[in-house]
């Protein structure tokens, strides 16, 4: 299971208050105005995160998950007290990397004291932010090896956050592949150092990409999007099929706009799996986030009604 919490990437319109390591508003052009600028976190705070990224990891385990993944990537609050762009603390949270290291370390090391060994403990991490003096892949090599010492046992290559939608193909640098393995040429320059197993996802959907990543010397690689538009994929790959998907199509011309679509359909497909109905995309990206942001709406209302209440 997953773990994560967003920071400062929460809109308006679901909290007036968000959490970051600095007072660092988000920066996307015209939509920025959709997110409150975040207030810094208190050190209290931050110990109280600490604690409830321990508690879930240990309901995580109770309920018969075999381990967590901490979120430290894209962009969400341990990724943003790992770049120095928001990250902007003079205490012992800021400055040095192992400072702005400090939070993600304490939340793997609080989540294996309380899990013990016998439970996995992953972390999703950006290989770069794919901005300009940003979190980089030096910083990822680096972050890697400290994460070794405090009980990780896999590392997940992601990459890029809202204001640099790399996981969409668009980094903001440019440094990704086009269209498939988006940041297998960083994963490859990690590869050599790190002293745990690395996961690499984004963008692979053919059964030749996921060989290649796999003769990089990466350990696993990840599928997302194609696993939720054909979850028989793997299976198919396995048996020596090249059967591959195609992904979601939009002509949608921003590109945040254009990458919401895109993950309204897996989304969509996702829901309709759950609810064990056939494996198909019958919406189009513009149709599905339309549906998504009536579902959006209608959730919205149900948490801010229990919010209130409680």
């Amino acid at each position: 299971m997953q773990i994560n919490h967003p920071g400062r990437v929460i809109p308006k319109d679901l909290a007036d208050t968000t959490w970051a390591p600095a007072a660092v508003p988000i920066d996307i052009g015209g939509f920025s105005s959709m997110y409150p600028t975040p207030q810094p976190m208190t050190a209290q705070e931050i110990d109280e995160t600490v604690e409830r990224f321990a508690v879930t990891a240990q309901r995580a385990q109770q309920a018969g998950f075999d381990g967590v993944e901490i979120h430290a990537a894209h962009g969400y609050l341990l990724s943003q007290f790992l770049s120095p762009l928001v990250n902007r603390r003079d205490d012992r949270w800021g400055g040095s990397l192992h400072n702005r290291a400090r939070l993600l370390l304490d939340v793997v090391g609080a989540v294996r004291e309380r899990v013990g060994t016998g439970f996995a403990v992953g972390v999703k991490l950006n290989p770069a932010d794919f901005q300009c003096g940003g979190f980089d892949t030096d910083d990822a090599r680096d972050v890697i090896k400290m994460l070794a010492d405090v009980g990780t046992d896999l590392v997940e290559l992601s990459g890029g956050s809202i204001e640099s939608m790399a996981t969409a193909g668009s980094p903001a640098d440019g440094r990704t592949l086009a269209r498939e393995a988006y940041f297998l040429e960083l994963a490859e320059q990690l590869v050599a150092t790190s002293p745990l197993p690395l996961l690499l996802t984004g963008g692979i959907r053919r059964r030749a990409v996921a060989q290649q990543v796999i003769d990089s010397g990466v350990a696993m690689a990840g599928i997302a999007t194609a696993l939720a538009i054909d979850p028989t994929l793997p299976g198919q790959w396995l048996a020596g099929s090249d059967v591959q998907v195609r992904p979601p199509r939009t002509r949608f011309r921003n590109k945040m706009v254009a990458s919401a679509a895109v993950q309204a359909v897996t989304s969509r497909q996702l829901a309709r799996l759950g609810a064990g109905k056939p494996s198909k995309t019958p919406y189009s990206p513009a149709v599905a986030l339309l549906l998504e942001r009536l579902v959006r709406a209608r959730r919205r209302r149900n948490y801010l009604k229990w919010h209130t209440a409680a």
